[in-house]
C-alpha cells in the first residue's frame, strides 16, 4: 500500500529476499537477554535482532549503535546507522556521528601505525615473546575494529613465536573466538584439537574443558549434525557459568543442548543422557521450558512438548546460531514424536493421531504421506477406513533367518579355532604386528628337508579334520 510505514516497508523487502522475518512478540526481554553476554558477540545478537524482528527491530538497533560507540567498529556502525535511518528515519540515533566516526578513525589509524612500527622494530632485534605480543596486539586491535579476517591472520601468526604451551592456549582461544564468529568452524575444530593435545596443569584443564565442550558443540551444530553437537553440549560441565560469555551463555548451552537431543535422541537415551544427567540438569534450571518439553516427551506427552516449542519459536529464530536451524529441528522432533506415538499401536485411527497432535486430519494426512515417502514411518494409510496401519512383519521367517545367520557365524568360528589348533600342531607360529608392521611373520619350525623330511603327520592332521 502507498502510505505504508518505513518499518513495514524495510521487512517487507527482507521478506521477498527469503530472510528469516518474526512479526510476533517474543517471551524474553530483550535487555534481560543481552545481558547475558559481553564483547562483539553482544553486538552481533542485538544487530541480528533488529534485522529479523519487527516489533524489536528500532529498540536492538538503538542498543547496538550506543555499545559500537564504545567500540573501534566504524564499519558497524554505519551499517546500523543506515538501517536505523531506513526504518526510523526521525529517530535521533538515526543521525551518523561524523565526529566520533573520525576521531575513532584516526585513533585507529595511529594505533595501527605505533604497533607495525614496534613490531617491525622487535622482528629487526629478534625478540621472539616481544614478536609474538606484538601480534596479539596487533589482532586485538584488528578484532576491536571489526576486521575479523586480518585479526584471525594476526593471531595465527603468533604460533612460530610461541614458547610455552600457555602461550599456544592462548593464541588458540583467540582464533577460536574470532572463527565462531566468522563460522570458520572446520579451524574452530583444528585448534580444539591443539588445545587438547597441550599439557595443562588441572586448574587450566577444568576451565577450558566447557569452552571446548561447547565449541565443538557449536561446530556440530553448524553443520548439522545433532546428535554429537547434543553429546558435546550434554558434557558441557556446570562450571561454564559466565566464563565464556564473549561466545555462548548457560542459557544457549541449555537450550541447544536440549533441541537437539529432543531431535536425535529416542525417548530411553532423552531419560538417560538428559533427564538423568546431573551435570546437564544445572542448565536446564536456567530455562524450565526446555526442561518440561523434554519432560513431556520422555513421558509420551508430545503434543504438550511440541505445544511448548512452538511458543518458543520466535525465540529460537532470533538466535544468532539456531535460526537456520529452527525449522530441521521441529520438523526431526515432530517425526520423532509420531513415530514414537505409533510404536505400541498395530492400527491407530487418524482422529486420534490428528487429536493428540493438536491438529487437523488432513494436513496430519498429507504428514503422514510424507514420512512414509520418506521411510521414517513404517506403516500405510488405510483412506477408507481412515486408520494408519502398521506393516506386518512375517515374525516365524524372522526368527529362523536370524537362527540361520548364527548357526552359520559360529560354524566359522569353529573352523577358525580348529585350524589354529592344527597350525599349532604342525609347528607352525603365526606372530603378530610389530610396532607399526602390518604383515605377519611366518617362522616354521621342525620341519625336517623338503622333499620327505616332514615332521610326522603333517598332511594327514589336515587332511583328518
Amino acid at each position: 500500500m502507498s502510505s505504508q510505514d518505513p518499518l513495514s516497508a524495510f521487512f517487507d523487502d527482507r521478506a521477498t529476499r527469503n530472510h528469516v522475518v518474526v512479526t510476533g512478540t517474543t517471551r524474553f526481554d530483550l535487555e534481560t537477554y543481552i545481558s547475558n553476554y559481553t564483547g562483539r558477540t553482544r553486538v552481533d545478537r542485538l544487530l541480528h535482532v533488529g534485522l529479523h524482528s519487527v516489533p524489536l527491530a528500532v529498540e536492538s538497533l538503538k542498543l547496538v549503535i550506543k555499545a559500537l560507540k564504545q567500540t573501534n567498529d566504524i564499519i558497524r556502525y554505519k551499517y546500523t546507522v543506515s538501517v536505523l535511518q531506513k526504518i526510523a528515519p526521525s529517530d535521533p540515533d538515526a543521525r551518523l556521528d561524523e565526529d566520533w566516526a573520525d576521531r575513532t578513525s584516526r585513533k585507529v589509524a595511529n594505533e595501527m601505525e605505533q604497533m607495525e612500527a614496534a613490531l617491525k622494530s622487535y622482528k629487526h632485534n629478534l625478540i621472539k615473546e616481544s614478536i609474538r605480543m606484538g601480534h596479539e596486539d596487533l589482532g586485538n586491535l584488528l578484532y576491536a575494529s571489526g576486521d575479523l579476517p586480518n585479526a584471525f591472520k594476526s593471531y595465527s601468526r603468533m604460533r612460530d613465536f610461541c614458547t610455552a604451551p600457555k602461550h599456544i592456549l592462548d593464541m588458540s582461544l583467540q582464533i577460536i573466538r574470532v572463527c565462531i564468529e566468522q563460522g570458520n568452524y572446520m579451524s574452530v575444530q583444528a585448534h580444539v584439537a591443539k588445545i587438547k593435545n597441550l599439557q595443562k596443569t588441572s586448574e587450566e584443564e577444568e576451565a577450558l574443558n566447557p569452552k571446548l565442550a561447547v565449541a565443538m558443540g557449536l561446530t556440530h551444530l553448524s553443520s548439522g549434525s545433532y546428535l554429537n553437537a547434543a553429546k558435546y553440549f550434554l558434557e558441557c560441565p556446570a562450571t561454564l557459568g559466565s566464563s565464556f560469555n564473549e561466545v555462548i551463555s548457560s542459557n544457549d548451552v541449555a537450550i541447544y543442548g536440549g533441541l537437539c537431543a529432543l531431535a536425535s535422541m529416542d525417548r530411553n537415551m532423552i531419560k538417560s543422557d538428559v533427564l538423568d544427567n546431573n551435570n546437564f540438569r544445572n542448565f536446564l534450571e536456567l530455562e524450565p521450558h526446555m526442561r518440561r518439553a523434554i519432560a513431556y516427551f520422555h513421558t509420551a506427552k508430545y503434543s504438550d512438548c511440541l505445544q511448548i516449542l512452538e511458543e518458543y519459536r520466535n525465540d529460537y529464530l532470533l538466535d544468532i546460531h539456531l535460526q537456520r536451524h529452527v525449522k530441521p529441528l521441529y520438523e526431526s522432533i515432530r517425526s520423532k514424536s509420531i513415530v514414537q506415538y505409533f510404536i505400541p499401536f498395530s492400527c491407530v485411527t487418524l482422529a486420534s493421531m490428528a487429536e493428540a497432535f493438536a491438529t487437523d486430519e488432513e494436513a496430519l494426512e498429507k504428514e503422514l504421506v510424507g514420512m512414509i515417502g520418506q521411510g521414517t514411518l513404517d506403516a500405510r494409510i488405510d483412506t477408507k477406513n481412515r486408520l494408519l496401519v502398521a506393516k506386518e512383519s512375517d515374525l516365524r521367517a524372522t526368527v529362523h533367518k536370524d537362527t540361520l545367520a548364527m548357526a552359520r557365524n559360529y560354524e566359522r568360528a569353529a573352523r577358525m579355532k580348529l585350524v589354529r589348533v592344527n597350525l599349532l600342531r604342525a609347528g607352525i607360529e603365526v606372530k603378530g604386528p610389530k610396532g607399526q608392521q602390518s604383515s605377519a611373520s611366518i617362522h616354521i619350525q621342525d620341519i625336517r628337508g623338503a622333499a620327505g623330511g616332514r615332521s610326522q603327520g603333517f598332511m594327514e592332521r589336515f587332511t583328518n579334520s
